[in-house]
């Protein structure tokens, strides 16, 4: 059975050697270059892209978000000896991490204009993160010479791990957008059930992919990629919000 930390590695960025140094350039390369796929192509469904200087530093406090990660992971790891309940907060840990990136970078800048903005600014924040996790995940199998080994962890994370931090984001984006043009307690409500969203996704994904079959992987993959089409018609939903003012 596929382990935990080849499909996702979600809930074990606390077990990574920071130590590490060995092929440190391939495995950077290995966990960047998917992120920036995935960025060019989410950020085509932006009309009015946004400043490349503000996403590039999305994109790195997203990726100075793992260390945050790390070490907040590693101390809840030490007391919280329930697994369903560790891998649930370590999924709160990220998305509240990935979520405070946003918040201080993009949210109050004059950038944010439109509905969309907010589930961008999630997005390139969370591929910034999911960029150096992989490089991370894939630097241990690297540094012994499993050269096999990282590259079927870097094909599986491109496709489960990466997807997973996407969508969740996204979900507390939309939260945001539906919201842009009401009062702060719409905001909050929006904030609320939109991070409420992404950690449920991500803890279901963190909990269902643990000692799981070839053939449940596959299904658990299934469920994610049936997300991102879930995702692609939310993109749709917020380019239609408008002002009450403006509604015929």
């Amino acid at each position: 059975m596929p382990s935990c930390d080849i499909i996702h590695g979600e809930g074990h960025l606390k077990d990574v050697d920071l130590n590490t140094n060995t092929s440190l350039v391939y495995a950077l390369l290995a966990g960047i270059l998917p992120s920036l796929i995935w960025l060019i192509f989410w950020l085509r469904e932006d009309a009015n892209p946004e400043p490349r200087l503000l996403v590039i530093l999305l994109f790195v406090g997203g990726m100075v978000g793992v260390a945050a990660a790390i070490v907040a992971e590693r101390y809840t790891g030490d007391i919280i000896s329930n697994g369903q309940l560790r891998f649930t907060v370590w999924a709160a840990i990220e998305e509240g991490i990935k979520f405070l990136v946003v918040a201080v970078i993009a949210l109050n800048t004059d950038f944010n204009d439109e509905p969309i903005d907010a589930m961008m600014y999630c997005i390139v924040a969370a591929l910034g993160f999911s960029a150096l996790e992989n490089a991370l995940f894939i630097m241990q199998p690297l540094s012994t010479g499993a050269i096999a080994q990282s590259i079927i962890e870097g094909n599986m994370r491109f496709v489960g791990a990466t997807l997973v931090h996407i969508v969740s984001s996204a979900c507390v984006g939309f939260g945001l957008g539906m919201a842009f043009y009401r009062g702060y307690l719409a905001k909050a409500v929006g904030l609320v059930i939109g991070l409420g969203a992404a950690i449920s996704l991500h803890a279901a994904f963190n909990l269902s992919i643990i000692n799981t079959s070839s053939l449940d992987t596959l299904k658990v993959f299934g469920w994610v990629w049936a997300a991102v089409v879930v995702l692609i018609v939310l993109f749709e939903e917020i380019k239609s919000v408008r002002p009450k003012t403006l509604v015929p």
